[in-house]
C-alpha cells in the first residue's frame, strides 16, 4: 500500500509546489487571525531533517505564554543580574501574579519600595533575593526590611538576532 502523504508530496513537486511551500503560503492567511503558525514538529537544533507534516496548527501566544489573564502583565528588565538564569537586560518577563512564589521561583520583588527581578530563595534563617551572576551579591533580607513579591516570571523572551 501506498503512503497517501508521499503520493500528495509527490503530486505537490510536479505542480512545483512543495509541501513547506503550501505551510508557508498558508501562513500569512492564519496571521491575519491574531494566531501564529504552530509547526508540528520541533526542529532539531543539529542536522536538518525532513518533517512529515509542516503545520500542526495555530497558536496564541496569549493562550501558550498565559495562565491566568487576569493577573499577568509584561515588564521589560534592566541589567544583567539573572543572566545565569537566561534572563537579559532588555528581555520581556511575563509575569503572573496568581503564581505562587516557592523556593527558587525567579519573581518580581518589591524590597524598600524598590522593584527587582531576583531568585527567591528560602533558607533556615529567612528570605534571600539571590542574583544568578557572580559579580552580584546576594541580598538577605533582614527584618526591618520590607519584602514584598509582586510575581512569578514564567517567561522571558528575548531577541536571537539583530
Amino acid at each position: 500500500m501506498r503512503n497517501p502523504k508521499k503520493l500528495e508530496r509527490a503530486a505537490a513537486v510536479q505542480r512545483g509546489l512543495t509541501p513547506v511551500a503550501n505551510s508557508i503560503a498558508s501562513f500569512d492567511a492564519t496571521l491575519s487571525h491574531g494566531k501564529h503558525p504552530l509547526l508540528a514538529r520541533p526542529v532539531p537544533a543539529g542536522f536538518p531533517s525532513p518533517a512529515d507534516d509542516y503545520v500542526e496548527g495555530c497558536i496564541s501566544l496569549d493562550d501558550y505564554l498565559v495562565q491566568h489573564k487576569e493577573a499577568t502583565f509584561f515588564l521589560k528588565v534592566a541589567g544583567d543580574s539573572m543572566r545565569g538564569l537566561g534572563i537579559f537586560d532588555g528581555d520581556l518577563l511575563v509575569v503572573d501574579r496568581a503564581q505562587q512564589a516557592a523556593h527558587e521561583s525567579v519573581v518580581i520583588a518589591v524590597l524598600d519600595h524598590e522593584f527587582t527581578v531576583k531568585q527567591l530563595l528560602h533558607t533556615p534563617n529567612g528570605y534571600v533575593l539571590h542574583a544568578a551572576n557572580p559579580t552580584y551579591a546576594d541580598i538577605v533580607i533582614q527584618p526591618e526590611q520590607e519584602l514584598t513579591i509582586w510575581g512569578v516570571v514564567r517567561w522571558a523572551i528575548h531577541r536571537v538576532s539583530v
